[in-house]
């Protein structure tokens, strides 16, 4: 079981607080085919309607789909769609013993019309004004009795009322006087100065927002977030930037560090609703079971199960589980990829080759790797069989066997296909996958492979990325080695060791 797989099964023992704004998301579906003579309009003939609790209500149902003891902290109408919303939690097991209703307010419902899978027009009707000076109290007073309850808070805001100047002050109290993990999603980031959040979540336009720069199209847009997104952190007080780009993925900023890229598989605008909700249980699921930041990135990105689904939607422990354990098995072997990269290469599809050991996988790997899928839309690595590592590295290595070393590349999502090789060099990959790309790190040179003139001869071009400073398998088995000596110098005194637990942040680093 791969160290993602296995952080799932923490999910269960973790208890998540979600605040803020609950709403009530209503899809009409149908078809259209003639216009209305009133006005040049479609006619949508509906045959389904589907409502779905949406906003922080969402996320409370994502949650609690991955498994977690999930706790609504919100507000809603005396109306059907408030009932509505709160049906739907208590049958899926979330608890809404704080879903305060208020009967003066009129729940928020987004209606959407399709046309097949064409989006028409949404219709917004509810309260959003921010909430009475009582109400905001009531929250903040069950805010402060349920924090030393909870793993992990998601403040879940559209800026439609829940979150007023009251709870956003004792946010930044209880942030600061006992920090859990906090994740933050939020239209209005900037508004919520004080508080200490563990991660926050913008999208491409909350990120041009914030840093008050021209949103740009679609292909400059990562470049302008890999040089700028980490900006963010002099305007935000947080530990981490999960930036989500919709159908490219997500950058993932730390300071002082090169960004991570996640990738998904892109999918109809009209599909995204509650997309986001799903990255931010996922990502605050995997912080709250301690995760390390790349695979608590990885876990978030099964916001793109729900992207393929209709509406507004949850994702699955089980889904995710599935998804996870089929990226580990993506093993396929030349005679079943090659037909489907021919496939590709006919889509205009351009592809990636890159090769290795990857003996053990560290952030070198992953930036190097993140970086050579972004070049193309297709990854293939060649993975370095056991036999071959040990004639080309000695007979200690490799530390971590080929299927433990392929199901560890195949958790990533910037990773599309890995086969395995026996030769010294890649060679032969090279002849029969014909990569448009061949990638490899920056400690080698153009004449030190001679991969690079077949490459060329083929119509493909070789790029040597920039070496990662201070990363390599090399280092860190020196580095145990050391440390497994000097404890075998240590003396033995026959007492138990102790256990020391490290706050949030520095688990983080």
């Amino acid at each position: 079981m791969s160290r993602l797989v296995a952080l799932l099964e923490h999910f269960s023992s973790q208890h998540i607080l979600v605040l803020g704004d609950a709403m009530l998301d209503v899809y009409l579906r149908g078809h259209a085919s003639r216009l209305c003579q009133e006005a040049a309009v479609p006619i949508v003939e509906s045959d389904n309607r589907t409502e779905v609790p949406g906003g922080a209500a969402n996320t409370a149902l994502n949650l609690r789909a991955l498994g977690a003891k999930v706790t609504l902290l919100s507000v809603v109408g005396r109306d059907r769609p408030g009932r509505k919303i709160f049906h739907v939690l208590s049958r899926h097991g979330v608890d809404t013993r704080h879903l305060l209703v208020q009967p003066l307010r009129k729940t928020l419902m987004k209606q959407r019309i399709l046309a097949g899978s064409q989006l028409i027009v949404r219709l917004d009707q509810g309260d959003t004004q921010p909430l009475l000076l009582p109400d905001q109290h009531a929250l903040v007073s069950r805010l402060k009795a349920l924090w030393s309850t909870c793993d992990a808070v998601v403040l879940s805001d559209y800026d439609y009322g829940a979150i007023g100047p009251q709870m956003i002050d004792a946010l930044a109290e209880l942030t600061r006087r006992r920090p859990v993990p906090t994740i933050g999603d939020s239209k209005r980031l900037q508004q919520l100065k004080g508080i200490h959040f563990s991660a926050i979540k913008p999208n491409y336009g909350q990120a041009a927002e914030l840093l008050g720069i021209a949103a740009l199209g679609h292909d400059a847009r990562i470049d302008q977030m890999f040089r700028l997104g980490s900006h963010i952190f002099e305007l935000i007080d947080t530990e981490l930037i999960t930036l989500t780009l919709d159908q490219d993925g997500a950058l993932v900023f730390q300071p002082g560090r090169s960004p991570l890229r996640t990738f998904t598989e892109p999918n109809p605008h009209t599909q995204a609703a509650g997309a986001g909700d799903t990255y931010v249980a996922g990502m605050a699921l995997a912080l709250a079971a301690a995760a390390e930041i790349a695979a608590a990135a990885e876990i978030a990105a099964a916001a793109a199960i729900v992207v393929a689904k209709n509406g507004t939607s949850c994702c699955t422990w089980q889904e995710l589980k599935n998804r996870l354990a089929g990226r580990e098995q993506n093993d396929q072997g030349l005679e079943h990829l090659l037909p489907h990269l021919e496939s590709c290469r006919r889509r205009g599809q351009r592809i990636v080759l890159t090769n290795g050991c990857f003996d053990i996988l560290h952030r070198g790997h992953i930036t190097y790797l993140n970086q050579a899928r972004a070049m193309g839309d297709v990854l293939v690595v060649g993975v370095n069989t056991d036999e071959s590592i040990r004639r080309l590295k000695g007979p200690e290595r490799p530390i971590n066997t080929l299927d433990d070393r392929m199901q560890v590349l195949g958790a990533l999502s910037c990773v599309d296909h890995i086969v395995a090789f026996d030769d010294d060099t890649p060679l032969r990959l090279v002849k029969a996958i014909r990569p448009h790309i061949f990638v490899k790190g920056g400690d080698y040179t153009r004449d030190r492979l001679p991969e690079a003139a077949p490459v060329e001869e083929l119509g493909g071009r070789v790029e040597i990325l920039p070496l990662v400073r201070e990363r390599s398998t090399t280092r860190l088995i020196r580095r145990i080695r050391a440390v497994d000596g000097a404890a075998a110098c240590l003396p033995d005194v026959g007492q138990p060791a102790h256990t020391v637990s490290l706050p949030y942040s520095a688990r983080m680093s």
